[in-house]
């Protein structure tokens, strides 16, 4: 499916890709998109969430009220791709694809912007901060944003692995409940011929990290899925004479939903209490980088599949959620709302490897969908 209007979409798209910014630093990235969307005469375009975009089109004040999101920002991976749209900017790359979600995001305003009758309005953000899962938060604490209230909310991702276009989506837990964990361990330093004058943490982490992978439940198809992974390890000095005193372990955690997280959490949490009193060793837990898992409203997943199979879009229902974490699952948390795939393409390099890229084919079909979902609650 083409457009003749596509190419400059695409143009877009590698201008984005040459020049990415990190989590919560889209200042650029945000002068981009203003300069490139503001072509397409939105009724309003604000800024939100600190670096982020919000278009507005329809201007009633009764009707339904939708909300479109794509994110924006790039990763701390260095490309070895060698196209000539490769990122100019020294570790930082788009292996995410967030710079073709927010091509699509663009091309659904140029779309929006030839629709003479709009009834209600639909909202386009342009979200930064999705990868640390701070984004969607700062943008739902921004008044700009809290005094819209949409009645629906919707969101893509491209899906690696996946024949190019297809539309994957599924009612409930779409993607996982992520939390990353930092966990101190505090004793005592001594010299390292007189360990035992000192309190050293050394095998208290290394008993958590073997206890606490029994609490796994690998298997993605499992209600209970429960997946932890150790991300980052630090303990004492590079001083043989010490013996070190204090140690760090980082994880992420991964369940299918809220529920089950606590669950695990606080079953981490009592291994860990036990331990500490064992041992004498004073753990602390601090948890960063949260993602709700994304909970997709029936009703919606419905329109969805309605939608794609009226454009003759191929269309799988998954039977469980990827495992990813995905920070518009706050949004499903406050709103009736969902995310739905489309395929990258069968051969396509995995989400945040360093050889990956997003596929430019999916712009008009993805940009298409939306408006068809649009049409479908505001034509």
């Amino acid at each position: 499916m083409t457009s003749e209007n596509s190419d400059i979409f695409t143009q877009f798209r590698y201008e984005l890709h040459q020049f990415p910014e990190v989590s919560g630093q889209e200042r650029e990235t945000q002068k981009r998109i203003k300069t490139f969307v503001s072509q397409f005469n939105p009724v309003t375009i604000s800024e939100v969430g600190g670096t982020g975009l919000l278009l507005q089109y329809g201007q009633e004040i009764t009707g339904p009220v939708t909300l479109i999101r794509a994110d924006t920002d790039a990763l701390p991976i260095q490309e070895v791709n060698t196209f000539a749209h490769k990122s100019r900017i020294e570790g930082v790359s788009h292996k995410c694809g967030h710079d073709g979600h927010t091509a699509i995001l663009a091309r659904l305003a140029a779309l929006l912007s030839e629709k003479t009758v709009l009834t209600g309005r639909v909202y386009l953000l342009f979200q930064p901060a999705e990868e640390t899962g701070k984004g969607a938060e700062t943008v739902l604490n921004d008044p700009v944003f809290a005094a819209i209230r949409p009645h629906r909310a919707l969101a893509l991702h491209n899906l690696p692995g996946y024949k190019q276009g297809v539309i994957v989506c599924k009612p409930g837990s779409f993607t996982s409940s992520v939390l990353s964990i930092i966990i101190t361990f505090t004793g005592n330093v001594s010299h390292s011929a007189e360990p035992e004058k000192g309190l050293n943490p050394a095998y208290v982490m290394a008993d958590f990290t073997l206890k606490s992978k029994v609490l796994q439940q690998p298997d993605p198809q499992s209600d209970d899925f429960a997946l932890i992974t150790p991300i980052y390890t630090t303990m004492g000095e590079k001083s043989y004479g010490i013996s070190a005193g204090y140690g760090e372990i980082h994880l992420t955690l991964r369940t299918r939903n809220a529920k089950r997280m606590e669950t695990l959490t606080a079953e981490l949490v009592a291994l860990l209490s036990e331990l500490s009193a064992d041992s004498g060793i004073s753990i602390t837990t601090n948890y960063t980088e949260a993602f709700f898992a994304n909970e997709n409203d029936k009703e919606v997943v419905e329109q969805i599949e309605k939608s794609a199979l009226k454009l003759g879009y191929s269309f799988i229902e998954k039977q469980e959620p990827f495992k990813w974490g995905e920070d518009f699952g706050l949004f499903t948390q406050h709103y009736p709302g969902a995310m739905f795939g489309i395929g990258n393409g069968e051969d396509s390099p995995a989400l945040h490897n360093d050889n990956y890229d997003f596929n430019d084919n999916l712009i008009e079909p993805a940009a298409r969908l939306f408006l068809e979902l649009v049409e479908m609650k505001h034509g």
